[in-house]
């Protein structure tokens, strides 16, 4: 399972961290992602992390690049998502997803479900 928190309202150029709690599976030895659908448009990956056993990469997108920032602690089996420089553009609802591949993944095993992230003044 895959537990996300931490969304919420933010005004243009805040910041928000998420967590995705993991439980159930080995977390030491997946990629953990995040991913974002906002109303009427396609989901699109804006962070992964590989495990450390495969490198330990990062992906982002040219969307987030700069302003996202993926991290993870496999003791406390969490991933953080430091969310900076926040846009309007960024409101989405926010999912976490594992799989056992490496960063970039195209698709994920598990899912859990998401958290909203809305920018606005």
């Amino acid at each position: 399972q895959l537990q996300a928190s931490g969304g919420g309202l933010v005004q243009p150029g805040g910041s928000l961290r998420l967590s995705c709690v993991a439980s159930g599976f080995s977390f030491d030895n997946y990629a953990i992602g995040w991913l974002r659908q906002a109303p009427g448009k396609e989901r699109e990956a804006v962070s992964c992390i590989s495990s450390s056993g495969s490198g330990g990469n990062t992906y982002y997108p040219d969307s987030v690049k700069g302003r996202f920032t993926i991290s993870r602690d496999n003791a406390k089996k969490t991933v953080y998502l430091q969310m900076n420089s926040l846009k309007p553009e960024d409101t989405a609802v926010y999912y976490c997803a594992a799989d056992p591949g490496v960063c970039p993944v195209r698709e994920y095993d598990y899912w859990g479900r998401g958290t909203q992230v809305t920018v606005s003044s």
